[in-house]
């Protein structure tokens, strides 16, 4: 090969490499959780390797205690591995990633309006546009009358919209939503992720959400399963199936907000 054939193939890999790590959200490989020491270790997460990509829409199905929240937390850099690694190639930012959790979520002593914005005004935002941006989320998930109301006055399915509300209100690019219909009726669980769906199609955000139930993973794109705290990417879709390039990796987890 030819010096300039040499130079011309190492810009090309360089440049596919870029591409790829723009495109690249989570690049888990083989990250383990195991909590405790010992005899009385707990092995949450086993070894798990999965990529989410932008624009990604994945179910990760399982019973509870399977290792679902552990491992959306990995992702979310809550928690750090064990052993492997969690990279996170492209996402730059504050509030790169929105999350939804599966229980009650909201501050008591903060009316709705304050729930939501006060990741932004933590975030250093000036209070105005927080509550602007807020007021905005809230209605985007059918809940502005709500904005006066403190979480004691409102339903659990409100409140689950509201959580919504505050994790979409930075326009992340990952949401990540644990369970997020698992405490609600069928109709009720149904708009919730009607709201999360719409919201990650409008901003072109990667979803990746939980559930024990068949009938919620069968609205995303690609349905993984999880037993014993093993992940199985056998039947994951094409885009999501891990390889061995090098990629970019962030130094520090992505803020997340919630």
């Amino acid at each position: 090969m030819s010096p300039h054939d040499r130079e011309a193939y190492r810009s090309t890999v360089a440049r596919e490499s870029l591409s790829e790590s723009v495109d690249v959200l989570v690049d888990c490989r083989d990250a383990a959780l195991t909590f405790g020491r010992g005899a009385n270790a707990v092995v949450a997460v086993h070894g798990a390797t999965l990529r989410v990509r932008a624009g990604d829409r994945i179910a990760v199905v399982g019973p509870s205690g399977s290792g679902k929240s552990s491992l959306l937390h990995l992702f979310a850099g809550l928690e750090k591995p064990t052993s492997g690694s969690i990279r996170w190639p492209a996402l730059v930012g504050r509030h790169a990633i929105g999350l939804v959790f599966q229980g009650d979520s909201l501050i008591p002593a903060l009316d709705v309006a304050e729930n939501t914005a006060l990741p932004l005004v933590l975030a250093g935002m000036p209070d105005d546009r927080a509550r602007r941006a807020a007021l905005e989320a809230l209605a985007s998930v059918n809940a502005a009358e709500l904005a006066d109301r403190l979480p004691e006055e409102i339903s659990g399915g409100q409140a689950q919209r509201v959580a919504a509300a505050r994790a979409l209100a930075q326009a992340p690019l990952l949401i990540l939503a644990d369970e997020p219909t698992g405490r609600l009726d069928r109709t009720t669980g149904g708009h919730v992720l009607d709201i999360l769906l719409t919201a990650a199609d409008r901003t072109g955000a990667a979803l990746v959400v939980t559930t024990h139930d068949p009938a919620v993973a069968a609205r995303l794109a690609t349905r993984l399963t999880m037993h014993d705290g093993r992940l199985d990417t056998t039947k994951a879709d094409p885009m999501n199936t891990p390889t061995a390039s090098g990629l970019p990796e962030s130094v520090t987890p992505p803020r997340v907000e919630s």
